[in-house]
């Protein structure tokens, strides 16, 4: 953090947050002196970053634990407490490995750590050193729905596959982030009988975030969760993310193909066009070691029991992500990754959505579940592990999930991931009308968000879930790229950035009456008949007649 507070003024704020958190209010609308007062503590240098299984992020869990407790909710977690345990095993490359692309002709073009290929990271402690044939498989999608299969017509089978980043520009925005996700891409080549897979960026991802950026965090640990019966959860261990080639690497790669890399990315980027899918004429040598430890984590949750006797044991939940990425290679001196926005303001404003239910002096119908979780950052998986292995009693019945809303301007509008995949979406449009915010369209749908935060973990058990991110309108453009470009997953993402903690309160609020009105309805939330996650992950009974 820049601006670097002393530990005495953050054990204050920690003590004004809860003196704040435990004064009566006739009110349930969110006080934005209690968000900044959330914000400042837990994106304070004391928390070093919040990293998944450090103690930061311990102190943080016990901070959100404690402001459970102040406001009467139940523990949710284990053995009656706010804390459910999540076994996690961590593993990074133990040295930047070594790729070599080898011609027919006999020819050895070792690729350059940084500049041409970043590392790919797979769960568990194995080491990978292999030679295989490399086929392009365009962007690795199978989508029977569309009668698309890019594996038709190639022998992938021992093979490495090359795809790109992301889907085609055709298909839906949510399905788009579906296909477009690395692991979606490994199941699909594992299937197809891959050994492993590369990731290949494009000229307009190059553009949205520098390949070089990733090289600053590439010894970074990345994360899995551990099964009941110790195995390390993978969901395609047959075929590995190798690694992730930049253009300039890409390029090499297709040296001597029937096709330039430039030929291919521009029939990608061509909504009239598609990308050729062929053998490359080369082999690829991939040496990889790996370190890994075992550690702890833990979700926070507490509960505020349905007054409904018939409904009390269908649950809404409301997530927010308290981990962060911790410490890395410093950035103008500044090693901290505060994670202010990503994502003290989404557990911040999850506390005071806790709070309106509280002091609205009206218990909700249906069970209400609040629920910070560990290591989304490192896949989603404090999210996955709870969906997988709930501690609370009855049926998940919705999600609401608060991560990164960008709290430096007065948004006018939000955009609501998954709304409209179910009976979630008239209930999200009621109360943004009632909190006087307008519901535009995903205006990023090239960052495929609609996979990349914890809703998405309750979408794969069949629970229907939305994500709202604040909106474009009112200069919100300019601050959100803005962030994406230069702070996102950076140290700059702390206090000093001019965060509008009445646009906290705002944000509290809206996903407070979204909560409020999902626990008080008399149906509880279904899919749309025939909707693709909810065929894909819901059950028959949880399908909307309509």
């Amino acid at each position: 953090m820049r601006a670097c507070m002393t530990v005495s003024k953050l054990l204050a704020a920690a003590l004004a947050g809860l003196a704040v958190s435990s004064a009566a209010s006739a009110q349930p609308a969110a006080s934005s002196d209690r968000i900044r007062a959330h914000v400042e503590f837990l994106a304070s240098d004391l928390l070093q970053g919040r990293e998944a299984g450090s103690p930061g992020y311990d102190l943080a869990a016990n901070y959100v634990a404690s402001q459970f407790a102040q406001l009467g909710l139940k523990p949710a977690g284990d053995g009656g407490t706010y804390l459910q345990r999540v076994p996690l095993v961590a593993f990074r490359p133990a040295d930047k490995g070594a790729y070599v692309i080898r011609g027919k002709d006999g020819s050895a073009t070792p690729l350059v750590f940084g500049e041409d290929v970043l590392i790919g990271r797979n769960a568990g402690p194995r080491d990978h050193r292999l030679t295989a044939p490399v086929v392009f498989a365009g962007f690795g999608v199978v989508a029977p729905e569309r009668k698309r299969d890019d594996y038709k017509g190639l022998d992938v089978k021992g093979k490495i596959v090359a795809v790109l980043n992301g889907a085609p520009a055709s298909f839906q925005t949510e399905e788009r982030a579906f296909y477009g996700n690395a692991h979606t891409k490994r199941v699909a080549a594992q299937k197809a009988g891959a050994v492993g897979v590369i990731f290949l960026t494009t000229p307009k991802d190059e553009v949205r975030r520098p390949f070089a950026d990733g090289a600053r965090t590439w010894q970074a640990w990345s994360m899995s969760w551990k099964t009941p019966d110790g195995s390390i959860h993978d969901p395609a261990p047959g075929a590995p993310g190798f690694a992730s080639l930049s253009v300039k690497g890409a390029e090499k790669l297709f040296a001597g193909a029937r096709k330039t890399y430039a030929e291919v990315t521009a029939a990608a980027e061509d909504a009239k066009a598609d990308p050729p899918r062929f053998a490359l004429p080369v082999s690829l040598d991939v040496t990889l070691k790996a370190e890994t430890k075992a550690i702890e984590s833990s979700n926070v949750a507490g509960l505020i029991e349905g007054s409904d006797p018939k409904l009390k044991d269908e649950v809404v939940v409301l997530s927010a992500h308290l981990d962060h990425i911790g410490i890395t290679p410093p950035v103008n001196g500044d090693p901290i990754n505060n994670g202010a926005l990503d994502n003290a303001g989404g557990i911040a404003t999850t506390l005071e959505a806790a709070r309106a239910f509280v002091e609205s002096g009206q218990r909700p119908r249906r069970s209400v579940l609040f629920l910070a979780v560990t290591a989304e950052e490192k896949g989603l998986l404090g999210a996955q592990y709870y969906a997988q292995n709930p501690t609370v009693t009855g049926v998940m019945v919705a999600n609401v999930n608060l991560d990164m809303p960008i709290l430096t301007y007065d948004f006018l509008d939000v955009v609501a991931f998954g709304a409209e995949r179910s009976t979630l979406g008239p209930a999200v449009r009621r109360a943004a009308e009632r909190t006087g915010v307008a519901l535009s369209p995903d205006p990023l749908p090239e960052e495929g968000l609609f996979t990349r935060s914890d809703h998405f973990r309750f979408v794969e058990v069949g629970v229907p879930s939305t994500f709202l991110m604040t909106g474009f309108q009112n200069g919100g453009e300019a601050k959100f790229r803005g962030y994406l470009r230069d702070c996102y997953h950076k140290p700059c993402d702390d206090l000093s950035q001019g965060i509008d903690y009445a646009a906290g309160a705002k944000f509290a609020k809206i996903n407070y009456e979204i909560a409020r009105e999902l626990a008080d309805a008399d149906e509880r939330p279904r899919w749309n008949k025939g909707d693709f996650f909810g065929v894909r992950f819901a059950p028959a009974a949880a399908i909307a007649d309509r």
